[in-house]
């Protein structure tokens, strides 16, 4: 099969080596002039390269550590010890082992016992549909009490979904238990968070070398424009004023986009399509000259600060693989329509450091190297109650078109591992439809496995 991928991030690199390995001729189309869409690299001022936004390995992630053994690449990874904590009414708390949980002030002893019972209870879970018609508040006041809920989980998820919560389900936080639970063994419960040296770049240009190693092409710079589709089939893509077939076309991208490029398919399944929503994220890296927190990720519990957590990956990337920096990423998630995403950089500068002075009083704007805002629309797929059934399937209503997007991967997390994990599922899926495999009794792929929220 000669298969056109639209889309050269994570998902369309992933679902192109996972083709070619199994015999397709792949060629993956991407619009910016880098591979790797939200996992790309960029280069600072002074040209070290960092990660646009903030990414990390865990070392439960065994499908990810699979894949970069079988890319020769496994030599690349790194993992280190880290710690998480919460800032809470002016004051930083640890929460890395028992004694510290047992001791942390914004909860009493029965709040404390009722947040490691949510905790611990997460993990029995098996059939993640029992949670989707249950608010996620009314799940954790059950779990946690409404006290832990007030206190820890309502600023949290205030944070996360730019103010508004009221319609997700309980799969959201069940997901993010579960696999923060899953890297944390044994009696210390000690943390472990990794990366790739050069990022997920190195991960995705792997992959891309053996895409052209079996005969495929991938195309940088090279956006298209239209799937073309004549008689309810795809015919191929329309890349600048030529028209090239293919036996398939795969869309490798958020559901807005690709709605966009689909002119040719049904009103009533483009209609489908715009009942997808995301959250979108305004991102500032702020590369300092010493650390900021020593924790991987600081919890903000506070209203009044505008971005959703502080993460600094310099706690478990050695800065001398960036060029002697020290990374902090302070993402603000937003809701469609945000007015942060409007905003001007100097603007969120000036917003974001104020803050950073209110909250750490020794703060020295001096220290800061670079600030340099990023920003995308499409970020985190947005699940409501009872939504399930609303999620676009691999096989659309247009014959040999596919569409592999994270708003499949539900309700695992959208990381880099339940990404991979999705791919190499879809593009078997895509092959037997087609007569390129024979069937297997894998589960259908058009959802994600519980498995992958614990991986």
């Amino acid at each position: 099969m000669n298969i056109a991928i639209a889309g050269g991030g994570i998902m369309g690199i992933s679902l192109g080596y996972f083709l070619s390995r199994q015999g397709a001729k792949v060629e993956v189309f991407e619009a910016a002039p880098t591979l790797g869409g939200l996992a790309n690299t960029v280069p600072l001022p002074d040209g070290t390269l960092v990660d646009r936004f903030y990414h990390t390995i865990l070392s439960s992630d065994s499908h990810l550590r699979q894949l970069c053994a079988e890319l020769n690449i496994a030599d690349h990874l790194r993992f280190r010890q880290t710690r998480m904590g919460f800032y809470h009414q002016g004051n930083i708390y640890s929460m890395n082992n028992l004694v510290e949980f047992l001791r942390f002030p914004p909860l009493n002893g029965m709040d404390r016992f009722r947040l490691g019972i949510t905790v611990l209870y997460a993990q029995f879970v098996q059939d993640w549909h029992r949670l989707e018609g249950i608010s996620v508040e009314k799940w954790l006041v059950r779990w946690s009490g409404r006290q832990t809920f007030q206190n820890i989980w309502r600023p949290l998820l205030k944070a996360k979904f730019d103010g508004g919560f009221e319609n997700t389900p309980a799969t959201y936080i069940w997901a993010r238990l579960v696999r923060m639970k899953s890297t944390r063994k044994g009696a210390s419960q000690k943390e472990e968070a990794g990366h790739l040296i050069g990022g997920y770049m190195t991960l995705i240009e792997a992959m891309a070398e053996q895409i052209e190693a079996s005969g495929g092409k991938v195309h940088p710079g090279c956006p298209v424009q239209e799937i073309v589709i004549e008689d309810g089939r795809a015919r191929g893509v329309r890349v600048g004023q030529a028209v090239h077939p293919f036996d398939a076309v795969v869309g490798a991208l958020q559901v807005p986009l690709f709605r966009r490029l689909i002119p040719g398919a049904g009103e009533e399944y483009r209609a489908f399509l715009d009942r997808t929503e995301y959250l979108g994220v305004v991102c500032p890296l702020l590369v300092l000259d010493r650390p900021l927190t020593g924790y991987w990720t600081l919890n903000i519990t506070d209203d009044r600060v505008p971005f959703t957590g502080i993460i600094e990956t310099t706690t478990y990337i050695d800065p001398d693989f960036v060029g002697g920096h020290h990374l902090v990423y302070l993402p603000k998630y937003t809701a469609p329509g945000s007015q942060w995403q409007e905003a001007s950089d100097e603007e969120i500068r000036e917003t974001w450091l104020e803050n950073l002075e209110k909250m750490f009083p020794d703060f020295d704007r001096r220290r800061v190297r670079y600030f340099l805002v990023h920003r995308e629309r499409y970020v985190e797929p947005l699940h409501g109650l009872n939504s399930a059934h609303l999620i676009p399937e691999v096989k659309t209503p247009v014959r040999n078109l596919y569409l592999a997007t994270t708003a499949q991967v539900y309700p695992a997390l959208t990381n880099c591992e339940s990404l991979t994990r999705y791919a190499r599922r879809t593009a078997r899926h895509i092959l037997e439809e087609n007569g390129g495999l024979a069937p297997s009794p894998a589960v259908p792929v058009a959802r994600a496995l519980v498995t992958d929220t614990a991986s």
